[in-house]
């Protein structure tokens, strides 16, 4: 067997040891057949985030749910997030970051809310903190991602020192992209967890 095909079991494993992945969507949710949700199906111990109000968000309120989340469990905690949700997570790191469980991030084509053809949603979110995360944190942008570019994208990785990969032609790695299942993703997640384990070099 193939090291890629047994990443999958270091999920398992994660989860059956009572710790805790955490899904966060961005803006309008992550609807039926977007990975998220089709790793929740295959995960159903994956937890989802539920922001309050998923069409009109207020960073105040998307951060204070991701805290209310987080702090339901004392569990070690890896969190996935996706668009919108990467700078929740930011500006919940600035606040909360170092006295919470949660032991790594992946930050799946994070939303850049501070360029100018940003949705007015998204205005209450910038600034976007310039200070390191607390724990280990890993983007995975694209390089045709229309609301992250490259630049961008490498930018925050510089801000918040995380780990950056760049997916080719992958734009928001969303259903529109064609990432469904994103099985790739899915390999990632474990390496994240090889990585918070201390049994892979980051």
């Amino acid at each position: 067997m193939q090291v890629s095909e047994q990443w999958p079991l270091e999920i398992e494993q994660w989860l059956a040891e009572g710790k805790r992945i955490l899904i966060a969507p961005g803006w309008k949710n992550s609807p039926a057949g977007h990975w998220q949700s089709e790793w929740q199906a295959q995960f159903p111990a994956m937890q989802r985030v539920e922001q309050p109000d998923w069409d009109y968000p207020v960073a105040a309120d998307w951060v204070r749910q991701l805290d209310q989340t987080v702090r339901a469990s004392s569990a070690p905690a890896l969190i996935v997030a996706h668009s919108l949700a990467c700078p929740t997570l930011a500006h919940w790191a600035a606040l909360h970051g170092r006295e919470s469980s949660v032991k790594g991030v992946l930050l799946v084509a994070p939303a850049d809310v501070m360029r100018p053809e940003a949705p007015e949603a998204f205005t209450g979110f910038a600034p976007l903190p310039i200070i390191p995360l607390p724990f280990f944190s890993w983007i995975i942008a694209s390089t045709t991602d229309p609301h992250c570019s490259t630049d961008r994208a490498s930018q925050l990785a510089l801000n918040w020192r995380c780990k950056l990969s760049l997916i080719e032609n992958a734009g928001h790695i969303n259903i529109a992209s064609g990432h469904g299942e994103w099985p790739e993703g899915l390999q990632l997640l474990a390496k994240l967890i090889q990585i918070v384990n201390g049994d892979q070099d980051e």
